[in-house]
């Protein structure tokens, strides 16, 4: 199950990008999440109708997510849609520590440097520490997030996520 925090305009939207992109052929029926609400976020005591219906029409708008079978009313998540996924993901990641760090060390060329000062820009936003330059921190367990957002991006030729419990000098 997902928490989410309290941000009013984006929990019913960031929870149906969240729940579209867990789920395992990618497609979620409107009955399912207005019926069940509760089997995609933790913490979410009502869902209503309205609310449902004026995120889902405006992640179609912007091209998140797709309109599957009218009839049935079921939704797929479209490649940005994943994209928006995996940040909603990593911005509501928080709770108690493991006890783990997540290291990721990064070394992109200057040619794609705007991808470097986005990627940069993004850790800063959702809560990482600078090490070096290249290397940020954080105690958020988000690696499997990480890992995707690194993906969606293409810079994993060039960018190593750590997880680990031992860190000293």
């Amino acid at each position: 199950m997902i928490k989410l925090p309290d941000t009013k305009g984006k929990k019913v939207t960031n929870l149906i990008l969240l729940a579209l992109e867990k789920a395992v052929d990618g497609y979620v029926r409107f009955e399912d999440f207005t019926y069940h609400h509760y089997r995609y976020m933790y913490g979410c005591t009502e869902l209503k109708k309205a609310s449902l219906s004026k995120a889902l029409q405006r992640l179609r708008e912007e091209g998140s997510i797709e309109l599957v079978d009218d009839e049935k009313l079921i939704y797929r998540l479209t490649d940005r849609g994943r994209e928006k996924a995996v940040l909603a993901e990593l911005q509501s990641l928080g709770g108690q520590w493991d006890g783990k760090w997540r290291v990721l060390i990064f070394d992109i060329p200057e040619k794609r440097r705007a991808v470097r000062d986005l990627l940069r820009h993004n850790l800063k936003s959702w809560g990482f520490i600078p090490w070096q330059q290249s290397v940020w921190v954080t105690k958020k367990n988000c690696t499997q997030a990480l890992r995707r957002y690194i993906s969606n991006i293409g810079i994993e030729d060039w960018v190593m996520v750590l997880e680990t419990d031992n860190i000293g000098r």
